[in-house]
C-alpha cells in the first residue's frame, strides 16, 4: 500500500509542476505534509531535509556567486570586449565560452544575468537582434554547469545519492570528464550552426517591438471646475479604477515625482499621467482636466532632466515575482512609476498595475537617475540597457578569486567538505565586505532551498516503499532484447524530459532513487547511471519553464514558447548521441 500511496503523490507532483499555477516549493511542500499525513515519514524527521548537505551547499554557492558577482570580474572582461571590433561569431564565441566557464563554478543564472545587459549592448551597437545571442548564452550557461560538482544543483544531489549508496560523494571534478567534452561540442554547434535555428526577433531599428509611450503619456492641468480640485492624490485611483497612473506634478514651476497618496491637488497644478488613450481620453472628460499645450509640455519634460526611463527584467528571486504593481504599491514602496510591460514579445497596455508579475517579464520603469539603479536591485530586476558597467574594485577581484580558491583547494585536497568549505567562504566574503550585510539572504533563491529540502523525503520514500525498484523492473524488462547502453540512454532521454516541464532539481531527486535500482537489477556500477541523470537533469532546452536561465532571457529575447525547441531539440539529440559513449567511456558498467 506504501507504494501505491508514494506513486499518488508522485504523480500528483509532476502533475502539478507541469501546470505551474502552483509554485514549485509550494508543490514540494504539499508532497512533504502528504508524506507525513500518510505515515511514509515520522513527524519527527519531517524537516531533516533543511540540515541535508545538499541543501546547504546550494544555499553558500548561491551567496558566494553573489560575491563573485559583487567583485566586478565579469564587468572588467566585458569592458575589454565592447572597446573591440570583433565579427559576429567571434562575440558570440566569447559571449558563450564566458558564460560556460562562470557557469561551472558559479550559479549559473547568475552568470547569465551578469551577461545579458552586455549581450545586448553589443546587439544594438551592432544592429543585430538581441534574439541572437541570449538563447545561446542561456543554453550556454546549461551546458556549463555540467562540467563540476558545484555546476548546477543536480550534480550536488546526485553527489549525495552516491554517498549513500557507494558510502563516497562525487569528487569536485569528477562531473568535468563527461561535462567538458559534452560543453566543447554544445558550444560548438551552437556558435557554428545552431544559432541560425534562433528566430531573429526586436532587431534594431524595428519601431514595431519597441516601448512606443509618446501615445501614453500626456500632460493635464487641474482647472477650476476640476473634480479634482482639492482631493488627495489616491483620489485618482478610485476615479479611474486604477487605469491611469500619475506620474508626477508641476506646481510653481517646481517638480514632485512619484507624489504621495495624501499629495493634495490644487489649481493650476500639471499632472503628467500614463494610461490607455482611451482611459486618457475618459479621464479628462470625467475629472475636468484640460490638455496641456504642446509648448508648455517641451518645457515640462526640461524639469524631469534627472529622471529616466529603463527597460528592466523581472529575475527569477525577484520578490515582486505573482505579485501585482496594485499590490505592493510600487510607486509609493519603491518610488518608481511603472510604464508599461511586454511579455513574450506582446506589449500589455491595458491597466497593467494589475497585471501578475511574471519571471522573464520586461518592465519599462521610470525613476529617478541617482536612484533607479539600487531600486531595480531590491525589486530583483536587471537593468538592460547600458548604464555603465560596474568595473569593481581590483581589491575586491583579488580577494574574491583568493577566496573562492581556498574553498576549491580545502574541497579538492579532503580538508573540508563541501557545505563546510563554501559556508566559510561565503563567511569570509561577508567579513571582508565583498557582499554588504544586507544582501545575504537576498542572494539565495529561498524557493529552489525549500524544494529541495522538502521534496528530498520523497526520494526517499520512493527508495524505501519499493516504488523505484518496480519501475525499475518495468526497465529492466528490456535488457534482454537490447544492449546495457540502450538502457542507460534510455534513463538519459526519460530524465531530459522530466527536466523540459519541471524543475531539474526536483526531476534529479526523483530519478536518481530509480537510477540506482536499475544499476542493482543489472548488477552493474551506480555511475554511469547517476552520471546519465544528473547530465539528463541539466539538459532542459526544449522549454522556457525548464530552467529559471531559459525564462530569463524569454522577455528580452522576444521569443515564442516553440522558440526553444528550434535550438533545443538538436542540442538535446546531440548530447544522447555524445553523452552515452562519454559517460560509458569515463565511467563503464
Amino acid at each position: 500500500m506504501e507504494k501505491e500511496i508514494v506513486f499518488g503523490i508522485l504523480i500528483l507532483a509532476i502533475g502539478l509542476f507541469a501546470w505551474g499555477k502552483l509554485r514549485y516549493d509550494l508543490v514540494a511542500i504539499l508532497c512533504l505534509l502528504l508524506l507525513v499525513i500518510f505515515g511514509l515519514i515520522p513527524a519527527e524527521e519531517s524537516f531533516n531535509g533543511f540540515s541535508h548537505p545538499a541543501v546547504i551547499t546550494v544555499a553558500m554557492i548561491l551567496v558566494v556567486s553573489h560575491g563573485l558577482t559583487k567583485s566586478g570580474l565579469i564587468e572588467r572582461i566585458a569592458r575589454w570586449m565592447m572597446e573591440k571590433d570583433l565579427n559576429f561569431t567571434v562575440q558570440l564565441a566569447l559571449l558563450c565560452g564566458m558564460v560556460c566557464l562562470a557557469s561551472a563554478f558559479m550559479n549559473n543564472v547568475g552568470a547569465l544575468a551578469m551577461t545579458m545587459p552586455l549581450a545586448i549592448h553589443i546587439a544594438k551597437k551592432n544592429g543585430q537582434s538581441p534574439s541572437s545571442y541570449l538563447m545561446p548564452i542561456a543554453f550556454a550557461s546549461l551546458l556549463g554547469g555540467m562540467i563540476t560538482l558545484i555546476g548546477t544543483p543536480p550534480n550536488i544531489i546526485i553527489s549525495t545519492f552516491r554517498a549513500q549508496q557507494t558510502g563516497e560523494r562525487f569528487a569536485m571534478f569528477d562531473f568535468a570528464p563527461v561535462g567538458i567534452g559534452l560543453a566543447v561540442v554544445g558550444l560548438l554547434f551552437i556558435i557554428s550552426f545552431g544559432w541560425r535555428l534562433v528566430p531573429k526577433r526586436n532587431a534594431q531599428g524595428d519601431e514595431s517591438n519597441k516601448f512606443n509611450i509618446d501615445d501614453y503619456i500626456t500632460e493635464v492641468r487641474i482647472t477650476e471646475k476640476s473634480k479634482l480640485k482639492n482631493e488627495p492624490h489616491h483620489e485618482v485611483h478610485e476615479f479611474t479604477k486604477g487605469n491611469i497612473q500619475v506620474l508626477n506634478i508641476i506646481r510653481d514651476s517646481q517638480l514632485t515625482y512619484a507624489p504621495g497618496r495624501n499629495y493634495i491637488f490644487r489649481e493650476d497644478d500639471i499632472i503628467t499621467i500614463q494610461g490607455d488613450p482611451s482611459d486618457i481620453k475618459e479621464f479628462i472628460d470625467e475629472s475636468k482636466t484640460e490638455l496641456v499645450g504642446k509648448d508648455k509640455a517641451e518645457s515640462i519634460s526640461k524639469e524631469q532632466k534627472d529622471i529616466s526611463l529603463v527597460e528592466a527584467v523581472v529575475m527569477t528571486n525577484s520578490r515582486i515575482i505573482d505579485r501585482t504593481a496594485s499590490q505592493i504599491k510600487l510607486g509609493y514602496r519603491f518610488g518608481v512609476n511603472l510604464l508599461a510591460i511586454s511579455r513574450q514579445n506582446q506589449r500589455i497596455k491595458k491597466r497593467i498595475d494589475h497585471v501578475h508579475f511574471q519571471i522573464g517579464d520586461v518592465l519599462l520603469v521610470q525613476g529617478e537617475n541617482d536612484k533607479i539603479d539600487e531600486t531595480l536591485d531590491r525589486m530583483g530586476c536587471l537593468p538592460l540597457a547600458d548604464r555603465g558597467i560596474n568595473l569593481g574594485e581590483p581589491r575586491k577581484i583579488l580577494m574574491s578569486l583568493a577566496i573562492f580558491g581556498l574553498s576549491l583547494g580545502m574541497i579538492i585536497s579532503g580538508l573540508m567538505e563541501v557545505q563546510v568549505a563554501f559556508t566559510l567562504a561565503a563567511f569570509l566574503m561577508i567579513v571582508l565586505k565583498i557582499i554588504p550585510l544586507r544582501e545575504i539572504y537576498t542572494a539565495i533563491d529561498w524557493p529552489v532551498i525549500i524544494l529541495l529540502a522538502a521534496l528530498l523525503p520523497l526520494g526517499t520514500a520512493l527508495e524505501t516503499s519499493g516504488g523505484a525498484d518496480w519501475i525499475a523492473e518495468k526497465i529492466l524488462f528490456l535488457k534482454d532484447s537490447f544492449p546495457p547502453w540502450f538502457i542507460l540512454g534510455m534513463l538519459l532521454v526519460l530524465t531530459m524530459f522530466l527536466s523540459d516541464v519541471i524543475n531539474n532539481a526536483a526531476t534529479v531527486v526523483l530519478m536518481a532513487p530509480i537510477a540506482l535500482s536499475i544499476a542493482a537489477g543489472m548488477n552493474a556500477s551506480p555511475d554511469p547511471f547517476l552520471m546519465a541523470v544528473a547530465i539528463g537533469g541539466s539538459s532542459a532546452f526544449l522549454t522556457p519553464i525548464g530552467h529559471q536561465s531559459n525564462a530569463l532571457v524569454m522577455g528580452p529575447g522576444g521569443y515564442k514558447f516553440t522558440d526553444y525547441m528550434r535550438l533545443g531539440a538538436p542540442l538535446e539529440l546531440l548530447i544522447i548521441v555524445i553523452g552515452v559513449p562519454l559517460i560509458l567511456f569515463f565511467w563503464p558498467f
